[in-house]
């Protein structure tokens, strides 16, 4: 089994949701220890935007860019690569602003590709990237789960549903930034989802 591990945090190591992803990696590897893991960190090795050069390269034939498109598509066919090889996908998503963090947009900038991770039918879009499990660690500061103002939840709902990726399921620590209680009931409601998340 293939685990790929997905860390947006600006904070790295000493972000909650990067602890909590690794939890949940730890925990699924203690079931399949043969599995092969994974980890890239949006953070300390950033992608590049979608700008009119990547777009420029991507729309051109493969025989015909330049050295310089071949390797700006070639950073992008990196993480479709690590996507399509993976059976489970763990990631950790700090809500920035009410959104996802920039570096995550700019992965899913990168792995969203037709003809590689969906295509367009006649009968509508169909995602390539399925029969993968997605677990999802957010953390807030507040308390936005099923309120309006979560709008990671059906944005990131949208995107892996659309890439194929039916099977998500969300881990939430929140009242992270409401003191220390607060945040010590929130990392510990966590824990517990995840048990609850891998028991099922």
């Amino acid at each position: 089994m293939n685990v790929l591990q997905i860390n947006s945090s600006a904070r790295s190591d000493a972000s909650h949701s990067t602890r909590l992803a690794s939890r949940l990696v730890e925990r699924i590897r203690e079931t399949a220890p043969e599995s092969k893991l994974t980890v890239r960190d949006l953070n300390n090795v950033p992608h590049p935007i979608l700008d009119e050069v990547a777009l420029g390269a991507l729309f051109t034939p493969a025989a015909q860019r330049t050295p310089e498109q071949a390797a700006r598509v070639a950073l992008d066919d990196a993480l479709i690569a690590e996507i399509q090889a993976a059976d489970v996908v763990v990631l950790g998503v700090p809500m920035y602003n009410f959104g996802v963090p920039a570096p995550l947009k700019n992965w899913i900038d990168a792995i969203s590709r037709a003809g590689m991770t969906f295509r367009y039918t006649e009968k509508g879009p169909e995602g390539l990237l399925s029969g993968k499990k997605v677990y999802i660690a957010l953390t807030r500061g507040g308390q936005y789960r099923n309120t309006p103002s979560d709008t990671q939840v059906p944005y990131l709902k949208t995107v892996f549903t659309f890439l194929g990726m039916t099977d998500v399921q969300f881990v939430y620590a929140e009242g992270l930034a409401m003191g220390p209680d607060a945040e010590r009931n929130a990392i510990a409601s966590a824990h517990d989802q995840i048990e609850e998340a891998l028991a099922a």
